[in-house]
Parts: C-alpha cells; sequence; structure tokens
C-alpha cells in the first residue's frame, strides 16, 4: 500500500494495524480509547491528520510509508519468504 495524502487513517490501521507509534514521532497522540479512534481515522485522511496537528505533510507521509516498508519486510522475513 502507498501512503498517498488522500488515504484514510482507517485504511492504514486495517492493513498495518496500530501505527500511533509512528505518528507519536510527530507529536500527534494516539487517543486514548480505541473504540473512538477506530471512528475518528474513518474521517480524516493523512493530510487531514498531518494539517491538524501542524505535521509537514510530505515528511509525515514519507515516514509513514518507510514504517510499512519495514514492517512489510519484517513479515516476509518471519514468513521465510524474505531468505535468499
Amino acid at each position: 500500500m502507498e501512503i498517498t495524502k488522500d488515504t484514510k487513517v482507517s485504511a492504514i490501521l486495517q492493513e498495518y494495524g496500530d501505527i500511533a507509534d509512528v505518528m507519536e514521532v510527530f507529536g500527534i497522540k494516539r487517543v486514548s480509547r480505541y473504540s473512538l479512534r477506530r471512528v475518528i481515522t474513518k474521517a480524516i485522511t493523512v493530510e487531514t491528520a498531518a494539517r491538524i496537528h501542524n505535521v509537514p505533510l510530505d515528511e509525515f507521509m514519507q515516514t509513514l510509508n518507510e514504517a510499512i516498508r519495514l514492517q512489510e519486510q519484517n513479515q516476509s522475513r518471519d514468513d521465510g519468504h524474505g531468505l535468499n
């Protein structure tokens, strides 16, 4: 999945799980109640999340994409598909 400014935060969560740790790097605090977080993320895009929290959009997307790439690599290795 390639993260764009129009990607819904909920799509990232559905595909990759909780990305709150990555978002906290930018000072974006996690919503404490998971159920509330799920509702909020359905309504906002990556661009909106960045704007709300005064985070540079390009840097935010780059970091999210890198975190996802690393997660996919780790999963591939764990599944035995990343071995040469």
